[in-house]
């Protein structure tokens, strides 16, 4: 018998205070003759995450596990499901060394509700199962604690779903309250350390009735249909067990199956006394039990990369080119998510700027043109086209895509001297532009708090990401781009800062039609950036919780992904002073990448720049980068 997540199991079972006697399952069922088992779940409690090398968060210890687990492949809701199945071991180990045949039953409230309903979906020898206070339409399942996020979840399921793979096995779904989360504010109170955004509210019966009724349509076929039961009451508001009525519909059915229970009597404890065994001490041996798994796997990953990876023959780069496609499309489908290729009109629309503050200084340096594009029904690219003065009719001149970065704009990379809360961009897409070649500066959607970040957790239960809707953007930016009279097709570079240097791993490697990738203030050692939680520049005690991939540990790093740009030039531009990283960390990831490279007789195609400076475009040895394998001379 699962309890809530803000509960202890000895409050759950009426040992010491905190729930209503209604609630205490454990007891009522013991007092029924039922050996009962509740185990320790993770609470939503703050104090352990946090690190002694770093600084306290305020995420609660489900989010912290879940953010580094996330990463690597596992989840807290896994873990803890195999807690279960360890506990359904202990049963079937008893039930055989007495050779008898006692029922498993296994029972949740709340979080305990969703561990108990997963739990019972994937072990057969759960007979009867009561899902309370979680079972109800999980379309909203984006509004929930992070900790309930699960890749490609909504691609396949739905709590009825979950119900169906326990048919034609008794469930029961209790319709009631239960201990409520409201939502905190990114940022707010504690800057960039605040939890995810997510609230936990009573289901409304409307909705737990809507997903009941999909389920009993899969236990009628299964012509199960009299062992799924729904019990409530008329408001949905009371507590879990209130009147007896979901115990008689879980407990009630196995007595009356004749089984042989096991009697155990209720221990008798005084009111408010803890029983041994005090549940912080416990709690936190199971929070850095999972912290370590989770740490040990991060550690280890590159070994699982490397044997996927060696089956790209690096022998020479037509070899590469020949056997490393079928890793590529793993790798977009795994942790990206990969939508339909557009295939609607482009329908671009363009309009002139001429006196627009961010061009002020630029004055007659380049023509600038705002463009809008159609990717997919309500879905748009846009951006500012720079072209240079002076081109001839016919001329084909190399392009650059310069990104900016996170809550960017495109006029940020443009915006004159004079503009220097923008400095860390240096006006680079100007600068470019002025160098002779033609600019494009997308609009990527990351920008505005938790409006985008929304956007990654509604994709991630549909198995997609952000990329998944900005590399089919970048895609059709390409096709219009090389229609362009002055284009030259074949030289289309990329360059981005920041969240622009995340996008310039993640979409050239899988857009062939940029022929060349800057990173500039973000190639890392990523998955040790994710998952650390001993040192400063880690995500795990930042506010930027859409920035977690699903199992990238195992399937690709930036050396990889870097890695894929093969034969095409790639280069990296790094600060010293820079807080993403450590230049050592930054180091030991391009040396791979330069290896491959060198390995092939590439070596002149890999390049990085090491500048005594913070977060910013350096412009040196990149736009030195762009001149030559851009085939665009330099101006003296």
């Amino acid at each position: 018998v699962i309890p809530d997540a803000a509960w202890t199991p000895e409050q759950f079972a009426g040992l010491s205070a905190g729930v209503s006697a209604e609630t205490q399952l454990p007891r009522q069922l013991a007092a029924r003759g039922w050996q009962v088992l509740v185990p320790m779940i993770l609470s939503r409690q703050t104090e352990l995450s946090a690190s002694p090398h770093v600084r306290t968060t305020a995420q609660p210890h489900r989010e912290f596990i879940y953010r580094q687990a996330f990463q690597v492949g596992r989840h807290v809701i896994g873990y803890e499901v195999q807690k279960m199945l360890a506990a359904m071991d202990i049963f079937t180990a008893a039930n055989a060394r007495e050779k008898k045949a006692l029922p498993l039953a296994i029972a949740g409230v709340s979080e305990g509700g969703l561990l108990a309903l997963y739990t019972a979906a994937l072990d057969e020898r759960v007979e009867r199962t009561m899902v309370s206070g979680y079972f109800q339409a999980r379309e909203g399942l984006w509004q929930e604690p992070i900790y309930r996020n699960v890749w490609g979840l909504l691609s396949e399921f739905g709590d009825a779903e979950l119900a169906g793979m326990i048919a034609p096995r008794a469930l029961t779904i209790e319709a009631c309250s239960v201990p409520e989360m409201g939502a905190p504010m990114l940022m707010g109170g504690a800057p960039n350390r605040g939890p995810t955004p997510g609230r936990i509210v009573t289901a409304p019966l409307a909705s737990v009735r809507s997903e009941f009724e999909r389920a009993r349509k899969i236990f009628d076929q299964l012509k199960a249909g009299d062992r799924l039961q729904w019990v409530a009451n008329a408001s949905g508001e009371q507590p879990a067990g209130t009147g007896g009525n979901a115990l008689v519909a879980f407990a009630g059915k196995l007595e009356k199956a004749g089984a042989d229970a096991v009697v155990v009597k209720p221990v008798a404890v005084p009111a408010g006394q803890e029983m041994p065994n005090e549940p912080r001490a416990r709690e936190r041996r199971q929070f850095m039990e999972m912290q370590g798994h989770a740490q040990d796997l991060a550690r280890l990953s590159n070994k699982v990369r490397e044997a996927k990876w060696a089956k790209a023959d690096k022998s020479s780069p037509e070899k590469w080119a020949a056997t490393v496609e079928p890793l590529r499309d793993w790798a977009y489908d795994q942790f990206i998510g990969r939508l339909p290729k557009s295939t609607m009109p482009l329908n671009p629309r363009t309009r002139l700027v001429t006196d627009a503050p961010w061009l002020k200084g630029h004055e007659g340096a380049f023509d600038t043109y705002q463009v809008v594009l159609d990717v997919y029904e309500d879905v748009i690219a846009s951006g500012i086209l720079l072209l240079p003065k002076g081109m001839k009719p016919g001329e084909k001149r190399p392009v650059v895509v310069t990104q900016h970065g996170l809550e960017g704009v495109p006029e940020d990379t443009i915006v004159g001297p004079a503009a220097d809360g923008f400095r860390y961009y240096k006006a680079f897409s100007a600068e470019l532009c002025k160098r002779g070649f033609i600019v494009y500066a997308p609009q990527n959607p990351y920008r505005g708090g938790d409006q985008f970040r929304t956007l990654q957790r509604k994709s991630n239960g549909l198995k997609r990401s952000l990329y998944s809707y900005i590399i089919p953007q970048h895609e059709r930016t390409l096709e219009w781009l090389s229609s362009l009279p002055n284009v030259d097709a074949n030289r289309i570079a990329f360059y981005g800062l920041s969240y622009g240097g995340k996008t310039a791993v993640r979409v050239p490697p899988f857009v062939k039609g940029y022929a060349l990738s800057i990173c500039a203030g973000d190639f890392n050692e990523w998955i040790k950036k994710i998952t650390t939680v001993e040192d400063r520049p880690s995500y795990m005690f930042t506010g930027e919780y859409e920035i977690f991939e699903w199992n990238m540990a195992h399937v690709a790093n930036y050396a990889e992904l870097a890695n894929l740009m093969t034969p095409r030039p790639f280069m990296v531009e790094r600060g010293h002073d820079d807080g993403v990283a450590f230049d050592e960390w930054v180091a030991w990831e391009f040396a791979k990448v330069y290896r491959h490279y060198n390995k092939m007789g590439l070596g002149n195609r890999a390049e990085i720049e090491y500048f005594d400076g913070p977060h910013t475009i350096n412009g040196q040895a990149t736009y030195r980068f762009l001149h030559r394998h851009l085939n665009w001379p330099e101006k003296k």
